[in-house]
């Protein structure tokens, strides 16, 4: 584990653990040099404790160049509780988390994640001031899913534009792996603009009551949507699914999706676009989620919210550009931008300190 640790260039990171909840958890600190780090808590149930920290790593890494690209003068961290969230979340167990939350001041912003939701954020915040995403009944701006389909929407439509000329998926076969709370809003966008819609998902009760409001969506084994003759392949579940033994497999031309860490490893955007696929790098096409959670630090606003969010569009195409004119993936024109932001940025500022200043509004920023 401290190999793992010391490998990682990250600049905190902290081990919670409260035995009389139960809590066992880990939050990393990747980066500060463009403000506070912020990043969700998820709750699940890793096999060791080495996966979870790997998890946490990785994920927090991948939230320092989300920010960055989304142009918002946040840094990255993520955090994660070890455990099953229907059997250990408790009152008490988030209470004593929020106050290991505290304890790190303003160098951490949490919300939620994936087995956590904005009424679990409202328990945190008793015992923390620094957490966001939550309820609208508390000041939050409640789910963020909405967002953050309605983010990775404006992506395909850049992507559609690339590759097609014209911004709409209008007459396009769309996949999406996933009918969660993502991609069920991301199939209601889907279908207003005119796409015919392929889902697919391990739950067939999410699918099921997706095509109870849509009737012309189809329904697809999740073990075959990939291999599905599609114009677009929407990963909106799980990470990992874009392999060296699936992208041979895959015959849509783009890739756009809202699940986060898609490749399961760097390589894989070259194999892609080497297969002729344009792949736009996850963390720039679900940054949704990020900017309303970031906007409600400074006070939720819808509008200002989602005129953000339309700017991942223009973000998009910017690293398209790129992306063509310097002959490298859309995957490492997104990481260079990322890059060049937090140089030219942190140069001045330095490292975020607790107490240093009152946390900064996100800025209508582009990268």
């Amino acid at each position: 584990m401290s190999g793992v640790v010391e490998s990682a260039d990250h600049e905190q990171v902290v081990f919670c653990r409260d035995r009389a909840s139960g809590l066992h958890a880990i939050i990393a600190i990747h980066s500060t040099a463009l403000g506070p780090a912020l990043g969700g808590t998820r709750f699940h149930p890793y096999s060791s404790e080495d996966d979870a920290l790997s998890d946490v790593l990785r994920l927090s890494r991948a939230m320092t160049y989300k920010a960055a690209c989304a142009g918002l003068d946040l840094g990255g961290g993520k955090a994660v509780i070890i455990g099953d969230p229907a059997k250990l979340k408790t009152e008490p167990l988030l209470r004593a988390y929020g106050r290991f939350v505290e304890s790190l001041a303003d160098r951490y912003y949490t919300a939620c994640d994936v087995g956590t939701f904005p009424d679990d954020m409202d328990v945190i915040a008793r015992e923390s001031r620094f957490v966001t995403g939550r309820t609208r009944t508390h000041g939050g701006a409640g789910d963020s899913s909405e967002l953050t389909a309605f983010g990775v929407f404006m992506a395909m439509r850049a992507a559609a534009a690339h590759t097609w000329a014209t911004p709409s998926l209008r007459g396009r076969r769309v996949g999406i792996a996933g009918a969660g709370k993502v991609g069920r809003r991301l199939a209601e966008h889907l279908s207003a603009d005119g796409a015919s819609i392929v889902v697919a998902d391990v739950a067939n009760a999410a699918v099921d009551q997706l095509r109870a409001r849509h009737p012309d969506i189809e329904a697809e084994d999740p073990q075959k949507l990939l291999a599905r003759d599609l114009d677009v392949y929407a990963p909106c579940a799980l990470g990992g699914v874009l392999d060296d033994e699936t992208v041979p497999a895959l015959r849509a031309e783009i890739v756009c999706g809202g699940a986060n860490n898609q490749l399961a490893h760097a390589g894989i955007a070259t194999l892609l676009r080497d297969h002729g696929v344009l792949y736009l790098p996850d963390y720039v096409v679900n940054a949704g989620g990020l900017i309303q959670v970031a906007d409600e630090i400074a006070g939720f606003d819808e509008r200002r919210a989602r005129a953000r969010e339309e700017k991942i569009f223009d973000t998009c195409q910017r690293i398209l550009a790129m992306a063509t004119d310097h002959d490298i993936t859309p995957a490492r024109a997104a990481d260079h931008l990322a890059e060049q932001r937090i140089a030219e940025i942190s140069r001045p500022r330095g490292s975020w300190r607790p107490n240093q200043a009152t946390a900064p509004q996100p800025r209508e920023v582009a990268p």
